[in-house]
């Protein structure tokens, strides 16, 4: 692909201008301190250190240890993986590991999350990392991504570049547009919580997608609980209450970015219908192998 008209003129200028330096880790722990909207005294009181001590740190006049760095993270609720850079931009090598979930080490997580894939069919469970690409998914997922742009399931797959893209599960979804708010509403609040830019580039980008006319909520009991996902089938519009569950206390970024979104029928109707379907395939894979035998 040749290179667009510009990329030689950037080229030119960023031999000539210089880069910004990089955030000290004052001004680092300053920025996570007023993304939490705490004062110095606040966050002076949640890590038991004087504000003088806290204002020192901050504006570069006091150099923090790396326990100091830790402490400081830790109250604010930093994310492992931003936590490592903290300790880089203090000097101190990184505290926690960023595996590969290919890695030995991580079997027994590989193996919990494809028990509990296994174990949530015949109900839609996937297990997605912190940009929220999939990493696996149970057999009842094929549900969700029926009728789906072979663009859109190539590896990597996005799930929620999936669920809203015109291409996607979006003209399937009844309440596109109530699902789509709840959607970004997660996304923002995610990005609120770890400045992960990335996040930023894909709110961006599914908000620009068309999401249909607004319709007002419905007023069933459902409506009052949760935001369902309803999505149109051949057996029907199946409605489904999402939940989300993640590792507890985890040491290693990697295992601590995993979510398991799963989802579970939300009447009576849809329970029925998804039992039917995977009887369906239990008995066309019996005749199968009867055949084959």
């Amino acid at each position: 692909m040749a290179a667009p008209p510009w990329a030689h003129y950037g080229r030119l200028m960023s031999s000539q201008i210089q880069s910004a330096p990089a955030p000290s880790i004052g001004q680092r722990l300053r920025q996570w301190r007023q993304k939490r909207r705490l004062s110095q005294l606040d966050l002076a009181l949640e890590a038991e250190i004087s504000t003088r001590h806290l204002s020192f740190i901050e504006t570069g006049r006091a150099a923090p240890s790396r326990e100091m760095v830790l402490r400081l993270a830790e109250r604010l609720e930093v994310p492992l993986r931003e936590r490592n850079g903290l300790l880089l931009a203090a000097g101190f090598a990184p505290a926690f590991q960023a595996r590969s979930l290919d890695d030995p080490a991580l079997r027994p997580v590989r193996q919990a999350l494809d028990a509990l894939l296994a174990a949530h069919d015949p109900y839609p469970a996937i297990a997605i990392d912190r940009h929220w690409t999939l990493i696996a998914g149970n057999c009842a997922v094929q549900l969700l991504t029926a009728g789906a742009s072979p663009k859109l399931l190539q590896p990597p797959v996005n799930a929620m570049r999936l669920a809203l893209h015109p291409e996607g599960l979006a003209p399937r979804i009844a309440n596109l547009a109530e699902w789509r708010d709840h959607l970004l509403f997660r996304l923002r609040r995610q990005y609120a919580d770890s400045a992960d830019e990335d996040l930023a580039a894909l709110i961006e980008e599914l908000a620009a997608y068309p999401c249909g006319p607004s319709r007002p909520r419905s007023a069933d009991s459902l409506a009052t609980i949760a935001v369902p996902l309803r999505v149109r089938t051949d057996k029907g519009v199946l409605s489904f209450l999402s939940t989300t569950m993640m590792f507890g206390a985890p040491l290693d970024a990697t295992v601590s970015e995993i979510a398991l979104e799963t989802f579970l029928p939300a009447d009576a109707e849809t329970a029925e219908a998804l039992r039917a379907m995977q009887c369906a395939e239990v008995e066309s894979k019996t005749r199968q192998q009867s055949r084959q035998a």
